[in-house]
């Protein structure tokens, strides 16, 4: 080998080797826990497509805020409330939350047990950096919303899937959970109605899990997000029979307000004081704008809410009767607004749906025991769906 052969060697190892050293050392810059947490499917599945697909995928209402509410901001703004408020929320929003707390879920909880959050997500996530330490162990709905593993394993704690059986229609039950707890279980994180599969759980076993976690002093940590989007049935929260619970509820899905990125947290006073220090050094306070929103949201009208519940539930009855025509095996549909038909290939379908314009979500995003699911969101308007649910029948299975 000549001297420019060696010289040409020895410039492609350099190459080499000052390309792993950037990698090590943007590899160490990150934490070890974030090479257990994947984005979101919905969001990918998002970003795969083009504007003129009709989205199915993501689960936000297509109307538009109450206009009460719209003028309540605009009032807010010309009254300049654009300042931080108090860490857990200003006082007037935290009333009205306690007053609907009492109202819908008969429960006593006062305005200082309650924080207001930036969205449900940060409420979720306080709870887990706040509650979970390593080697606790955190049960988890499977199927479930996609953010409840990933906050556990941020927590650097372990979830523990609860497979729930399309066979009781998606809903849990006291006999599958009851199995899976120990003396490491911290918590368990409870849905209802659910994302991805629509179900709503039954009161006897919301009422025994609410049992089970006194008895074996675990926290119950309750997204209630869907609570107001339910067909037929009633929501019952775990708080009505234990305290050992964290009720997570907010405005985005009840009000159409996704975009203000306002919810709250409420439980045991000196449970909600320890989570009140991830919330002040993480966001210190949610926008003041959107909590004159929420806090007319909560004190107007509430006509609107039974409208948009209604048009929901227009949309279910079409979804239902589409997927019965296709012959697909799916649980019955009675809250939020999803469906979580099983196919024979769901990456194939999602894929192929993909191809004819329309974005649905796999099912493997939301749990170990999903991979033949799709999930279906109803949240776009009729027309759209419609059409969307046509394009999805040239899909042979």
């Amino acid at each position: 080998m000549n001297n420019k052969q060696n010289k040409d060697v020895y410039k492609k190892i350099r190459i080499i080797l000052n390309y792993y050293q950037l990698y090590g050392e943007i590899m160490v810059k990150t934490a070890n826990r974030l090479n257990l947490i994947e984005l979101s499917q919905i969001r990918k599945m998002f970003e795969l497509t083009d504007e003129n697909a009709i989205n199915l995928g993501i689960g936000e209402p297509d109307f538009d805020i109450p206009e009460n509410v719209k003028m309540a901001m605009i009032d807010g703004l010309d009254a300049g409330f654009t300042h931080y408020t108090p860490n857990k929320g200003f006082l007037e929003l935290r009333e009205e939350i306690s007053k609907k707390l009492k109202k819908d879920n008969k429960l006593a909880i006062d305005p200082e047990s309650i924080m207001v959050t930036v969205g449900a997500s940060e409420a979720l996530y306080i709870s887990a950096q706040g509650l979970f330490e390593k080697e606790d162990e955190v049960l988890i709905p499977d199927p479930g919303f996609l953010s409840y593993k990933a906050c556990v394993d941020l927590s650097e704690s372990k979830a523990i899937p609860v497979e729930i059986k399309i066979e009781n229609d998606y809903k849990m039950k006291v006999e599958d959970f009851q199995e899976k707890i120990n003396p490491k279980t911290k918590a368990f994180i409870m849905n209802s109605p659910s994302n991805p599969t629509g179900s709503v759980m039954d009161k006897e076993d919301i009422k025994a899990i609410a049992d089970l976690a006194t008895d074996h002093d675990f926290m119950i940590i309750s997204d209630e997000i869907y609570e107001k989007i339910i067909y037929g049935k009633k929501h019952y929260s775990p708080a009505q029979f234990s305290d050992n619970v964290i009720v997570i509820n907010g405005f985005s899905k009840t009000y159409a307000m996704t975009g203000l990125r306002i919810a709250y947290l409420a439980g045991e006073n000196d449970v909600v004081e320890e989570l009140l220090k991830v919330h002040q050094y993480n966001t210190a306070c949610a926008s003041s704008i959107s909590q004159i929103a929420a806090r007319e949201a909560l004190a107007g009208p509430q006509k609107y809410v039974k409208t948009m519940v209604k048009e929901f539930e227009r949309r279910k009855d079409l979804v239902t009767k589409r997927i019965q025509d296709r012959g697909l095996k799916c649980s019955k549909l009675e809250g939020a607004f999803y469906a979580f038909p099983q196919v024979e290939n769901a990456t194939e379908y999602v894929q192929k749906a993909l191809e004819l314009g329309v974005i649905t979500v796999p099912g493997s995003g939301f749990g170990e025991n999903c991979e033949n699911n799709i999930r279906i969101s109803y949240a776009n308007s009729y027309e759209k769906l419609e059409k969307a649910l046509n394009r999805l029948e040239l899909i042979k299975q």
